[in-house]
């Protein structure tokens, strides 16, 4: 069982699971969590909770019900809730004389190289101080995660960041299910691929804006990332106690364990700046462990700067690396196709040779 070997835990909480259909805390629901995570706290385990929510309990306290919000509703919506939602926490959790710690997060602060360092030593210096970090989207700032959904993607950053060993999302549902009918429980998955994205049913409660597919999108950063994670039921309490005792859930195993830091925090990045479209010669050139060169370039795709990250296309459109870029779209396009000795008369200059060096990429395939 891979809770029991594990040091770091993250536990993402599900609006479904935190509030119910009138938006009113399940109190008994996470007071049965916080007893669960208490024990697992003495046998010497960390654990970091990304919680759903603030939108649901401004709602509550507002009064306003609508399922569909405008975006800058629900960010006036999130700053109000999460007051209130950091606050239940910090009650639930001081009756165990356990400390919390609050980190808001957005996009920007898990992109950036240097910003995810600095997130990490809050993370190190909080596990010091054995309180247990409780993390949310910075959702009055990050538009598009409140119009996309998904503490999923973020949990899975956070575990990465942090170098976690298991991730558990808690749902609604005990797992990823062959078809909704039978409710035939997957339980491992060692590769997402189309055949597991077809047992998706992307269904959404009425307070949380992500799906089964955002769950898939996580799986995939953990997987990349040496971390394990669980999909589970987490409508039952005491639910963590429940996975350790019965094990319902479906597991995604890491394809990846071996990468620097530095590595996985390339391969893990939520989104691209753009791509770069290469031949055979130089898929081939990759598989082999060789750096990207301008000569097996053939198109670029988006708008993009030195050292993004950037994701690299084969000829059969299929994405084989992702690295970080030594030079902008516009100074690729002008070299593309070309031998690596005729940069600096293309562009009048000439820093490196290596479009992405192989230090600074990842193969995904």
């Amino acid at each position: 069982m891979y809770i029991n070997k594990a040091k770091k835990i993250v536990l993402k909480i599900g609006s479904s699971n935190l509030v119910d259909n009138k938006g009113n805390l399940k109190e008994k629901w996470l007071k049965s969590l916080v007893k669960d995570i208490e024990i697992l706290r003495k046998k010497g385990k960390d654990f970091v909770i990304v919680s759903s929510g603030a939108i649901a309990f401004g709602q509550n306290y507002t009064k306003i019900k609508k399922k569909r919000l405008q975006i800058e509703m629900s960010q006036a919506l999130a700053s109000i809730g999460q007051i209130h939602l950091t606050n239940t926490y910090r009650k639930i959790f001081e009756k165990r004389k356990i400390k919390i710690g609050q980190i808001l997060i957005s996009p920007d602060d898990t992109e950036q190289r240097r910003r995810a360092i600095n997130i990490k030593r809050t993370f190190e210096n909080l596990f010091k101080l054995k309180a247990i970090p409780v993390v949310n989207e910075n959702d009055t700032t990050a538009t598009s995660e409140i119009k996309y959904g998904d503490n999923d993607r973020l949990a899975a950053r956070v575990a990465q960041i942090i170098s976690a060993d298991v991730l558990i999302n808690f749902s609604d549902v005990d797992g990823l299910y062959e078809t909704p009918k039978t409710k035939k429980i997957i339980k491992e998955v060692k590769n997402i691929n189309d055949k597991i994205y077809s047992y998706v049913e992307n269904k959404k409660n009425s307070y949380g804006s992500g799906g089964m597919g955002t769950k898939l999108d996580a799986a995939k950063i953990c997987m990349n990332s040496g971390c394990y994670m669980a999909i589970a039921n987490g409508k039952y309490t005491n639910p963590l106690n429940r996975l350790v005792e019965k094990n319902i859930c479906t597991w995604f195993l890491p394809k990846i364990s071996s990468l620097d830091a530095r590595k996985k925090w390339i391969v893990s990045s939520i989104g691209s700046n753009g791509k770069i479209h290469i031949d055979n010669g130089a898929s081939n050139a990759l598989r082999n462990g060789k750096s990207l060169l301008p000569a097996g370039i053939i198109k670029v795709e988006g708008s993009f700067l030195k050292g993004d990250n950037i994701l690299i296309v084969d000829q059969n459109g299929e994405d084989c690396a992702r690295g970080i870029t030594s030079f902008s779209s516009d100074e690729i396009s002008k070299v593309k196709g070309l031998k690596s000795d005729q940069i600096e008369k293309i562009l009048g200059y000439s820093s490196k040779s290596e479009i992405i060096h192989r230090d600074d990429m990842v193969k995904l395939k």
